[in-house]
């Protein structure tokens, strides 16, 4: 009867640690099941082209839920070739309760000490079936190109993502920053430059450093002068020492006589 109970006992136990395990793999299986579902939706972006205006030029407030973000792949320096056209991706997340749909994304070009002097109005590239569900993320490339006239250097760039949510519109800048504008085929940015200059700098530092180094090194190592020692000295030291002796007697009669 005691082997029974432990038995039982044993597959209580086992049944109430099996439990929580089958609650986290069905909410895992029901996540990516969900997650595939956001995929497959916002896989089909159905990309209009860059002449539909049908969104309007009017400016709306950012819907509350939804973050913006914008990565240029490849490209950490924002370098944008003149003339060509330059990637970049838009990432959305929508922490609503309602599905997003993204309507047209576009960009402008500024002067960066002044945003109200405008330099180019960019391309918008508008979208047909583009939704993100609550709860979701997705991204949306965006492809521009600036004029090939325009002269090489620092301008900012402004990007703005257009959406609604239960038809009403809303939008929200994912983009206000710095992009360096560069000669079409020139391959060296200002970013470059400077680092190849102050790898050289740091190159000659350290060449003038270890020329110090080795002068320091060589100056230790030479030899100290030999000190020649006169034979005054050595003589004064023996009359020291032979003072009052049979030895310096004589030497004293030796000088007499020679007077």
């Amino acid at each position: 009867m005691a082997m029974k109970n432990v038995r039982v006992f044993f597959l209580a136990l086992l049944l109430l640690l099996a439990s929580p395990l089958a609650q986290v793999a069905k909410c895992q299986s029901d996540s990516d099941v969900e997650a595939t579902e956001a995929v497959e939706e916002v896989g089909d972006l159905g990309i209009v082209g860059e002449d539909v205006q049908d969104f309007g030029d009017g400016i709306f407030s950012p819907a509350p839920g939804v973050e913006t973000i914008c990565v240029f792949p490849k490209n950490s320096a924002r370098v944008v070739p003149a003339g060509e056209e330059t990637e970049l991706l838009v990432g959305m997340k929508n922490d609503g309760e309602a599905t997003v749909n993204v309507i047209a994304i576009k960009a402008s070009v500024h002067l960066p000490f002044d945003h109200s002097l405008l330099v180019q109005n960019l391309t918008a590239q508008a979208f047909n079936n583009a939704s993100v569900p609550a709860s979701a993320q997705a991204t949306f490339p965006y492809i521009f190109a600036v004029s090939k006239f325009l002269q090489p250097g620092t301008f900012d760039l402004v990007g703005t993502i257009i959406y609604e949510i239960d038809q009403n519109p809303y939008q929200s800048t994912f983009y206000n920053g710095t992009i360096e504008v560069v000669e079409a085929g020139n391959v060296l940015s200002i970013e470059s430059v400077f680092l190849v200059t102050l790898g050289i700098a740091l190159l000659v530092l350290l060449g003038v450093w270890i020329r110090g180094q080795i002068k320091n090194l060589s100056k230790k190592t030479k030899r100290a002068p030999k000190v020649e020692v006169g034979t005054k000295t050595m003589d004064a030291s023996m009359d020291e020492w032979l003072q009052g002796t049979a030895y310096t007697q004589s030497l004293s009669g030796k000088s007499k006589k020679k007077k």
